[in-house]
């Protein structure tokens, strides 16, 4: 048995959700924030056997795409002044971890 925790952007999480959902896969999802963004994500869980692992990773892979993104930054020049500098950053994508189970139960 294994657990799969994808941490997905907020953007295409409901797709990802959804999709892995239709293929029959059963999720636990969590609201999430992180990265030097702070952005919006979203962590699911998933129970699964490892012969669907692959199953998984391709809907996850399908749905979640990553894509540039500009973004404003401020830089201080002195006397309190905060001009703001756009920078293009990488966004969405998943990151994905696989653990082993040693035991699951439903109660």
């Amino acid at each position: 048995m294994k657990m799969v925790l994808a941490i997905i952007n907020y953007d295409d999480a409901q797709d990802v959700i959804n999709s892995l959902m239709k293929a029959g896969f059963s999720i636990t999802k969590l609201a999430t924030t992180g990265g030097f963004l702070k952005a919006g994500n979203v962590t699911i869980l998933i129970g699964l056997e490892e012969s669907k692992l692959d199953a998984c990773f391709d809907i996850i892979r399908e749905h979640s795409s990553s894509r540039k993104q500009i973004i404003p930054t401020t830089a201080e020049l002195g006397m309190g002044f905060f001009p703001s500098t756009p920078v293009q950053v990488e966004v969405g994508g998943a990151t994905v971890f696989v653990l082993h189970v040693e035991r699951f139960e439903k109660l």
